[in-house]
């Protein structure tokens, strides 16, 4: 059986004795987010200070039960931008999609949803907007469902309580 040559990496974290403490102090209380602590814990586990144990990845990912990936990913962090931008998850404006409907497309929307529906049907299906919106070059493409979701965070939804759904009575003073 031969041993496997030891990895050099890239990213070395060397915690300060405030960082060990802090971070040792965030895991004790527990009072922070599942994501918060199992980072914390990352860094101690991968600390090459004298005080730190200095683990390898796949150590600290076995005994944590993440991913190399992550535990790879809060090391290059905590050394590119410190150790407050590892503990905390911030959303890349780069992996979220754009929105369909920006703030004109769905006033347009809104209009449209409220307005008289076409002949022969009663009211607005989700599949009757998807196609009028199309048509009218509000947007590009538009699925039902992200219609139906666009109009539920207005107050023009079919489930809005001012339209006879279920509604909330206030219970009368004792």
């Amino acid at each position: 059986m031969t041993r496997e040559p030891p990895v050099v990496k890239k990213y070395v974290v060397t915690l300060s004795v405030e960082e060990r403490e802090r971070l040792s102090a965030m895991v004790q209380s527990g009072k922070r987010s599942a994501r918060q602590l199992t980072k914390a814990r990352i860094l101690l586990k991968a600390d090459n200070s004298e005080m730190g144990e200095g683990w390898s990845d796949s150590q600290i990912a076995d005994a944590l039960d993440t991913s190399i990936a992550t535990v790879a990913r809060t090391r290059q962090q905590l050394v590119e931008e410190g150790l407050e931008a590892a503990l905390i998850h911030k959303h890349s404006p780069r992996s979220a999609r754009p929105r369909t409907f920006d703030g004109a497309a769905e006033a347009k929307l809104i209009a449209l949803a409220c307005s008289q529906p076409p002949k022969g049907y009663a009211r607005w299906t989700l599949r009757l907007l998807e196609e009028k919106v199309v048509e009218l070059n509000i947007v590009g493409r538009a699925s039902d469902n992200t219609i139906g979701r666009t109009l539920k965070k207005t107050r023009s939804s079919r489930t809005y309580s001012g339209n006879g759904s279920f509604r909330r009575t206030p219970t009368p003073p004792l």
